[in-house]
């Protein structure tokens, strides 16, 4: 007959920093309004050291905008779905605002 083994002693489930990354580019997509139409999707860059994740997130917004508060809604949407899918504290969220999108069609220099 098998003889059971203690749950904690079957293993570890270990998630991937990739894995985390996407869920964590994801979260920063939903917590946008908009992407800027000619603009890129965001990026994250994760670092996991004992059950703790440290996210960079690289984006893109739009402009005229209110820069502060969508960085804000990316790290509380960021720190919060890598919290519940992943079950990762997340103490840091770097947001990086890599570029702005003018609003109108037209790319000419404002005066």
């Amino acid at each position: 007959m098998a003889t059971q083994v203690a749950p904690a002693e079957r293993g570890a489930t270990r998630i991937a920093d990739r894995v985390v990354a996407k869920i964590a580019a994801h979260a920063a997509r939903e917590a946008l309004d908009t992407i800027p139409e000619d603009g890129a999707p965001p990026h994250a860059a994760v670092a996991v050291h004992q059950g703790a994740a440290r996210v960079r997130i690289s984006l893109e917004l739009g402009f005229p905008a209110d820069i502060g508060a969508q960085c804000g809604a990316v790290r509380r949407q960021v720190a919060e779905r890598v919290r519940t899918l992943a079950g990762m504290e997340v103490p840091e969220v770097a947001v990086l605002v890599e570029r702005l999108h003018a609003a109108d069609s037209e790319r000419g220099r404002i005066r």
